[in-house]
């Protein structure tokens, strides 16, 4: 047995975590494809404003297997 599976990319932010940014990706994901099987952060950064970090991004690799 065979799965056919896609890989889509998303990048998102949030202003607390990268764990946070990658959750908004994979809930963005989430609102239009389904089965979902994991997340692969690709790279991360971080928006700074004066001295401080204000914003997290990712770079989300989203994997999930298509229905056929």
């Amino acid at each position: 047995m065979a799965a056919i599976v896609k890989v889509i990319e998303i990048l998102a932010e949030s202003t607390e975590s990268w764990e946070a940014a990658a959750q908004v990706a994979v809930a963005e994901a989430a609102k239009t494809v389904r089965n979902i099987q994991n997340v692969y952060i690709e790279s991360q950064k971080a928006i700074v404003e004066d001295n401080r970090i204000v914003r997290y991004r990712v770079d989300a690799k989203i994997t999930f297997i298509v229905e056929h």
